[in-house]
């Protein structure tokens, strides 16, 4: 919805918007000749190639450029507000001598969060070539104490013409012959670009997975935010409940998950390890792998060594490597102590780690056929919109609400698997997705169950050596993990 300031400086203009999911179109299989589901109705402009015996790689495009630049509000970090603080904000805005126009949306409801009402406030309206005016009353707002950015309104996820840019794998795995692979790189701990892991591991094409924590100590940025499987090793352990792609040789589901790792030493009390190559929390005990890439965490900790019949071979303090053929148990504080009553060298300490699909609530095999991507965010569900945004740890109006780079996965009802990248935050070229558009993209791709992986600037597609899609920090990013497509004569 293109917004124009209308308004006399004595009083509030109020503009009101009403946030749903898209029509949708039917479910087709193979690539869609219907109206794309976003935008002015029309089939978009494509090309397609096969780069593979059962994989196809096509580019879409569709609708066309009228968004422009506004000036929106920023309190606290965030551009949208109260009711009453963005009253407050459009006063401040008049008194200095500029006209605001605020602006109603309701965030709509997702499939475990309810609506919910907010308010932005914005000044004026300009066409892309015109940028730098809006940068003129930013700079303007700032010197009167109110915070402020240029905002592209292709972004914020209200009414748009688009366009979008949307790059799309289908695997039929009727005729394909290799297979999947989720890959950490040569480290869970460091962060690796696409390119790399697809390049180390000769794959036909290859996308970014799920996310990744920013949040954690600067050398364990790679630690992925949910569950990780690479070729039946357990590497980041689920967040349970939170959904995952489950990938088996050359089939693909996607599903909820859950992981239990267990210690129990001879002749002691088991305990539950309660996170895999990551950062411990108090009192926590959690397990390195070899993939870790780098030493473990240096604190007051205790540490024991385990060789690959679960010996102990060393106890140590916390900060040491991990050999290759080792894991580590790592403890803090009770932890800590657990190790230091229960772990003495020559002794055995079995670790059993179950992974369960919460949908069939069966056992999923760690075979070293078995990958499995998570850090994702659900958006349809039995061929349903079912967006778990809450439940999958991304419930906010930024990631709801507002276009984005994205990356997405689905599985069709006759196994075919489909990936898209959506490319974004390029004004007048191409806006992203919000999760419902993103889910409606799927959706009319033909998937029976999607998941949002990672986005942003994370998004990236290769095909061979070279990324295809237009990445929105100008350049590839490392990101945490990666979801290969390999050929079969790479195919473990």
């Amino acid at each position: 919805m293109r917004r124009h300031l209308a308004m006399a400086a004595t009083a509030l203009a109020v503009t009101m918007t009403t946030l749903s999911a898209p029509a949708l179109a039917d479910s087709v299989s193979g690539l869609p000749t219907t109206k794309f589901p976003l935008g002015v109705p029309g089939v978009p402009t494509s090309a397609a190639k096969s780069i593979a015996p059962g994989v196809t790689y096509s580019v879409l495009r569709h609708g066309a450029s009228e968004d422009g630049y506004t000036v929106s509000v920023v309190v606290k970090g965030k551009d949208f507000m109260s009711e009453a603080t963005a009253q407050a904000q459009a006063e401040a805005i008049q008194a200095a001598g500029l006209e605001p126009l605020m602006v109603k949306f309701t965030r709509p409801a997702v499939a475990d969060l309810p609506a919910a009402d907010y308010w932005m406030v914005r000044v004026g309206s300009w066409p892309l070539d015109k940028k730098s005016e809006a940068a003129k009353i930013v700079k303007q707002l700032k010197e009167a104490g109110i915070s402020a950015k240029v905002d592209w309104q292709g972004d914020d996820g209200f009414a748009t013409t688009g366009p979008w840019s949307v790059r799309v794998i289908t695997v039929d795995p009727r005729k394909f012959r290799g297979s999947f692979q989720s890959s950490l790189g040569r480290s869970t701990a460091k962060r690796e670009k696409v390119t790399e892991m697809a390049a180390s591991a000769k794959a036909i094409a290859a996308v970014n997975g799920g996310f990744f924590d920013i949040h954690t100590l600067p050398a364990f940025r790679g630690d992925p935010t949910g569950i990780s499987v690479v070729g039946g090793e357990l590497l980041s352990e689920a967040v349970t409940g939170r959904v995952g792609l489950v990938l088996q040789g050359r089939t693909a589901r996607v599903t909820e998950l859950s992981s239990t790792v267990v210690a129990r030493p001879s002749g002691g009390t088991a305990v539950q390890v309660t996170g895999v190559n990551r950062v411990p929390k108090p009192d926590e005990l959690v397990m390195y792998t070899e993939e870790l890439g780098r030493a473990t965490p240096k604190n007051d900790g205790a540490e024991a060594v385990l060789d690959a019949s679960g010996q102990v071979v060393q106890v140590r303090s916390a900060g040491g490597k991990v050999a290759p053929g080792t894991r580590v148990l790592h403890g803090v504080g009770a932890a800590a102590d657990w190790l230091w009553e229960n772990a003495t060298e020559g002794s055995t300490i079995k670790v059993t780690t179950t992974i369960t699909d919460l949908r069939t609530r069966k056992t999923i095999p760690l075979t070293p056929r078995t990958n499995i991507i998570g850090g994702a965010i659900g958006l349809v569900r039995g061929g349903r919109i079912s967006i778990t945004a809450s439940r999958d740890g991304m419930a906010n109006v930024n990631m709801i609400v507002r276009r984005h780079p994205r990356t997405l996965a689905g599985v069709t009802r006759n196994g075919k698997l489909i990936i898209a990248v959506v490319d974004g935050r390029a004004p007048g070229k191409t806006v992203g997705a919000s999760f419902f558009e993103a889910a409606a993209i799927m959706k009319w791709l033909g998937a029976r169950d999607a998941i949002n992986l990672d986005g942003g600037g994370s998004t990236a597609m290769v095909i061979g050596k070279k990324v295809v899609n237009h990445p929105s920090d100008g350049a590839e990013r490392a990101v945490g993990d990666a979801l290969l497509i390999l050929g079969p004569d790479t195919t473990r």
